[in-house]
C-alpha cells in the first residue's frame, strides 16, 4: 500500500517545492536573459569597432602600416587591434570566439570581430575572462538566493499550513469530544461562514440524519419486542394447558411440543436479535454465565424433528464442562444454526456436537465444503450447496455477528478422516 502522508504535511511539501521550483525558474530565465542581452551588446559594440578600424584605414592610406595590411597600434580599453596570426585571415566578417593563451600565460576566452570591406580586413580583439569570471560569481549568487528563497517557502508554508488547519484539527477535536460525551452538539455555530464551515454544516446535518436512523431503530426494537413476545407468549401459554388435557392423543402430544420449541426458539431469535441491535450499538451484555453442555442438549432435541424418517443419529460427547458469560438466547441462537445446518445437510450417517477444551464443534457425515468456501459461508446471503430453497443465507452471518460481539470464534472446514464438515465455536 502506499503510504499516506497528513494533509499537513503534503501542503507544506507543496509550497516549498512550488516556492523553490519558482525561484529556480526565474533565476534561470534571468542569468540566460541576461547572457543573451550581454552576448548582443558586446558582439554589437565590437563589430562597429572592427568596421570603424576598416573605414579608418580606408580614408588614411598613409597611415602606419599599407592600407592592404591589418591596423595596428590602435587600442580601446580592452578591446585591441592588431595584426593577425594567418589563421584569422581565413575568417569571415562577424563576431568569433576564439580562445587563446594571454601574456600572463594562462588560456583566455576571446571574442574577435572581423570586418572585411574593399581588401581591408580589420579585427578587434575583445578578452571576456573576466567577465566569465563575474558570470560565476553571479551564478552563485543565484543559486544561494534560490535555496533561501526555498527555505523562507519552506518556513511559509509551515506557518501557513498551521493557520490554514488549525480550524480542521479544531472541528476534530470537537468530533472527539462529541464521542466521548455520547452525545453530539451542533458544530457550524463555531466556525465562519467559509469551508470549514461548510464542512461543520453537513456534519450537523449528517449527525441529525444518524441520531434520526438512530431513534426509529430504537423505536422498532421496542416495537419488535412488545408486539412480537406478546402472541409468542400466549402460543407457549396455550401449547402449556393444552399439554395438560387428559384426552389428548400421543400424535397430538408430539405436535404440540412440536409447537412448543418453535415458540421458544423464536422467542430465542427474538431476544438475541434485540440483544445484537442493542449490543452493537453499546457493547454485549454480560454478567449471565450459560452451561454450553445444557444448551446443547436443548437445542439438539429441538433440532430432532428435522430429521424426518432420515438414516441419521446424533450424538452428543461432554469431555468438558464449559461455561460462557453470556445470555443463554445467545448461545442457542448460534448452537441452533450449527447443528441444523448439520443435520439439514447430511442425509445419512452421523451429526456428532463434542464439547470441551473450551469450545465446541459439530462434526457431520454430509457432503461436506470446499476449503475456499468455508469463510465465503459466513457472508450473508450466502448459502452452501444442495440448500435447495429453503434458507436466506442468513443464519451463519448471524452466528458470525453474534460471535463478533462476545468475542467468539466460529470457523467451518472440511473433514479430513471421511466426508462431512466439522463447525467449530471457540469460546
Amino acid at each position: 500500500m502506499l503510504s499516506r502522508r497528513k494533509l499537513r504535511f503534503r501542503l507544506i511539501v507543496s509550497f516549498a517545492l512550488f516556492g523553490f521550483g519558482l525561484s529556480a525558474l526565474f533565476a534561470f530565465a534571468a542569468l540566460n536573459i541576461r547572457t543573451r542581452v550581454e552576448d548582443q551588446l558586446v558582439n554589437a559594440s565590437l563589430l562597429d569597432d572592427a568596421r570603424y578600424a576598416n573605414h579608418y584605414a580606408q580614408e588614411h592610406p598613409n597611415a602606419p602600416g599599407p592600407g592592404s595590411q591589418l591596423i595596428t597600434g590602435m587600442t580601446k580599453s580592452d578591446r585591441t587591434l592588431y595584426k593577425a596570426p594567418l589563421a584569422w585571415q581565413g575568417l569571415d566578417t562577424g563576431v568569433h570566439d576564439i580562445f587563446e593563451q594571454g601574456e600572463d600565460g594562462k588560456q583566455h576566452h576571446y571574442k574577435l570581430a572581423v570586418y572585411r570591406e574593399n581588401h581591408i580586413i580589420s579585427f578587434v580583439r575583445y578578452d571576456v575572462t573576466r567577465e566569465e569570471l563575474g558570470k560565476q560569481q553571479l551564478l552563485i549568487s543565484v543559486i544561494a538566493a534560490v535555496f533561501l528563497f526555498g527555505l523562507l517557502s519552506l518556513a511559509i508554508g509551515l506557518w501557513l499550513s498551521r493557520k490554514v488547519l488549525k480550524p480542521v484539527s479544531e472541528l476534530a477535536t470537537r468530533l472527539r469530544d462529541f464521542r466521548k460525551a455520547g452525545k453530539a452538539e451542533p458544530l457550524a455555530s463555531h466556525f465562519a461562514n467559509d469551508e470549514v464551515g461548510e464542512l461543520a454544516l453537513a456534519l450537523d446535518e449528517y449527525a441529525a440524519r444518524l441520531t434520526a436512523m438512530v431513534e426509529r431503530d430504537r423505536e422498532f426494537n421496542s416495537d419488535v419486542s412488545h408486539e412480537l413476545r406478546t402472541p409468542l407468549a400466549v402460543i407457549a401459554s396455550t401449547t402449556e394447558l393444552l399439554q395438560g388435557s387428559p384426552d389428548l392423543t400421543d400424535k397430538l402430544r408430539e405436535r404440540l411440543k412440536r409447537i412448543e420449541r418453535a415458540s421458544r426458539q423464536a422467542t430465542e431469535l427474538i431476544e438475541a436479535l434485540l440483544l445484537l441491535s442493542r449490543a452493537e450499538r453499546r457493547g454485549p451484555t454480560r454478567g449471565e454465565t450459560t452451561e454450553v453442555a445444557k444448551v446443547a442438549a436443548d437445542v439438539i432435541e429441538s433440532q430432532r424433528p428435522q430429521m424426518r424418517d432420515k438414516p441419521l443419529d446424533i450424538e452428543l460427547t461432554i469431555r468438558d464442562a464449559v461455561s460462557v458469560n453470556a445470555p443463554a438466547s445467545v448461545l442457542s441462537v448460534a448452537l441452533t444454526n450449527l447443528i441444523g445446518n448439520a443435520i439439514k445437510y447430511t442425509l445419512e450417517g452421523q451429526v456428532k456436537v463434542e464439547v470441551g477444551s473450551g469450545r465446541i464443534e459439530v462434526i457431520d457425515t454430509g457432503p461436506g465444503i470446499k476449503p475456499e468456501d468455508a469463510e465465503r459461508l459466513f457472508q450473508r446471503g450466502v448459502r452452501g450447496e444442495g440448500a435447495g430453497g429453503s434458507g436466506a443465507g442468513l443464519g451463519l452471518a448471524i452466528v458470525r455477528r453474534l460471535c463478533d460481539l462476545y468475542g467468539w470464534q466460529v470457523s467451518m472446514r472440511p473433514r479430513n478422516d471421511a466426508n462431512g464438515a466439522i463447525a467449530s465455536l471457540v469460546f
